[in-house]
């Protein structure tokens, strides 16, 4: 049974506007940059109650990290977020070279991730920006799960982190579900529920269709042992070993391409230290589309029936290795 229940559909976007508020509040030195798209992307809240440290640069986003660096280098703690696709990709460049190279402190909010943005379509829906942020050096990413996690997730960045960070998160309103005194630590993954056949490691949105996903494989007797790792960079790599050890097959889930992100991640921990048997919901190696959130989730693999598919299969898997064992 799902130990865990929907307090209400809630943008993840909220979250992330309420824990920037609030660690602006405590801390003079935090400044929030803009790219004209305040609201859209939850910088709202802070700019209208701290507006003397809220910059709006414009549709600019290379001009906004090189601000951000700036201020960074002279010990203010600058936040900048617009939408995924432009915060983590048209920024490649000066994110690599002016805060990553230089390790600046430099918070990243990437909103309307992944196809949930719905309508926006394919332009809009940031599909590739884990794959994109792990692999600059130093850059610490986080994929929290719902707007609670989102919250306690940026307050985590900017006053625990002193290196770059990128922080993903989503518009549509998505099931709440975690407390804000669960331990959150940058990192560490959360087991959200036990089970020795089957471990479901989920990232973002996905993370609440793991949880049904797993209620569904025990009607069948298969005990999902589910794992949320909200920190994609540094991966929690004790976490993935022991699941592998323990249930020997591995369902990865989230809401971007499989190329490179979160399945990528655990696979590459997995193939060094416990081999087994894995499969991987997500985005298939293609673009989005606009439609409506649900409907793209279904259509493109990223729901919990998926998930349950995936997991049916790595149990196979797992199965004629025991016999052939």
């Amino acid at each position: 049974m799902n130990p865990y229940k929907n307090r209400g559909d809630k943008p993840t976007k909220t979250g992330f506007a309420e824990g920037l508020l609030e660690a602006g509040l405590r801390n003079p030195q935090v400044v929030c940059l803009g790219a004209d798209i305040t609201t859209s992307v939850g910088c709202n809240l802070f700019a209208e109650t701290l507006p003397h440290r809220f910059i709006s640069l414009g549709i600019a986003e290379q001009n906004c990290v090189g601000v951000a660096a700036g201020l960074a280098l002279e010990g203010k703690t600058p936040v900048f977020s617009t939408y995924g696709v432009f915060a983590a990709l048209r920024t490649t460049d000066q994110i690599r070279i002016s805060v990553c190279y230089n390790n600046l402190h430099v918070v990243i909010g990437g909103a309307h991730a992944g196809v949930s943005v719905g309508p926006d379509g394919a332009t809009h829906q940031a599909l590739e920006d884990i794959a994109v942020m792990r692999v600059l050096p130093g850059m610490t990413v986080l994929s929290p799960c719902d707007a609670m996690q989102t919250r306690v997730a940026t307050l985590a960045a900017i006053e625990q982190c002193n290196g770059p960070v990128y922080i993903r998160f989503g518009r549509e309103a998505m099931p709440d579900f975690t407390s804000d005194i669960m331990d959150f630590t940058i990192g560490k993954s959360q087991i959200l529920r036990a089970g020795n056949d089957l471990t479901i490691i989920a990232t973002g949105h996905m993370v609440w269709e793991a949880l049904q996903a797993a209620e569904i494989l025990e009607t069948s007797g298969i005990g999902a042992r589910v794992i949320n790792m909200h920190t994609i960079k540094p991966i929690d790599r004790d976490a993935i070993i022991l699941a592998a050890g323990e249930t020997g097959a591995i369902v990865t889930a989230e809401e971007h391409q499989i190329i490179g992100g979160l399945g990528s991640a655990v696979a590459e921990v997995v193939v060094q230290h416990h081999p087994v048997p894995m499969a991987f919901a997500g985005m298939q190696d293609h673009f989005g589309e606009s439609g409506e959130p649900r409907q793209l989730m279904e259509k493109y693999g990223m729901t919990a029936r998926a998930i349950v598919e995936a997991g049916l299969t790595v149990i196979k898997f797992k199965m004629q290795i025991a016999k052939c064992n």
